[in-house]
């Protein structure tokens, strides 16, 4: 259990062609009125419990993650899915504990945040910047809200890159990593300035420098919530192999 709170999250377009390698076996490409998207989106964790436990010195982070978007068919019909690229940490033994057990792209970085919020609930400007050091030098990311927080109409491309309510992970042995994200639906701001400045080529691999070097397609600011990520499920690669057979 945890809370995700202050979501900037900034969403570029790229060709299908730079994502198809990172999909997860089983899963495919979900993609927005025909765009493939791909988001930068940083935020504070705060509260953190593991069984419901709280960590001494690891309750309260900020984490910054590159992600796109996959579906797989459940029994319920199609699970909208994030896969992270990379996601960056404060913490070293998170990162770690991370990479180790659930292969998740995790590295640790210094990292520092900037939260300005007070009356952007009334319209009032908010400004949220989330900042790493990488290489010798402090990367940022960075919006500013305008107006109130709304809940995103059915079917606009904010409800699609908030309301994806499972994650997946490829494993080491071919395999899949299945969990569910519960969470209630987040109103959001839209931004009227967003701004993402990294190494992008470093911090994410070269086919990802040219898409995220530009402006973004699109930005807002999520409030956030409470969060429950729920225990994941492995599912063998001879399994995934035995669905997709004709």
């Amino acid at each position: 259990m945890a809370e995700w709170r202050f979501l900037a999250m900034l969403q570029y377009e790229v060709e299908p062609d730079v994502l198809r390698p990172l999909v997860p076996r089983g899963t495919e490409l979900d993609q927005w009125q025909g765009r493939t998207l791909v988001s930068v989106v940083g935020f504070r964790f705060l509260n953190t419990r593991v069984l419901g436990a709280p960590i001494p010195f690891h309750r309260h982070f900020d984490e910054v993650n590159l992600r796109f978007y996959v579906r797989r068919r459940g029994p319920e019909g199609w699970r909208r899915a994030v896969v992270f690229v990379r996601e960056i940490v404060p913490r070293r033994a998170i990162a770690v504990v991370a990479r180790i057990w659930y292969n998740e792209p995790y590295i640790s970085l210094p990292m520092r945040h900037s939260v300005a919020i007070d009356g952007a609930e009334q319209g009032a400007p908010g400004r949220i910047r989330y900042e790493w050091l990488h290489h010798g030098r402090w990367a940022r990311l960075e919006v500013e809200s305008q107006g109130i927080p709304t809940r995103p109409p059915p079917g606009t491309e904010a409800e699609f890159i908030t309301e994806h309510y499972w994650g997946y992970t490829a494993q080491r042995d071919g395999g899949l990593l299945e969990y569910q994200v519960a969470h209630l639906p987040w109103r959001v701001w839209a931004v009227g300035r967003a701004s993402l400045n990294c190494d992008a080529g470093r911090l994410y691999g070269s086919p990802f420098a040219y898409f995220l070097s530009g402006s973004p397609y699109s930005a807002f600011l999520a409030e956030g919530s409470a969060v429950a990520v729920h225990r994941g499920r492995r599912i063998p690669n001879e399994s995934l192999l035995a669905r997709v057979a004709p």
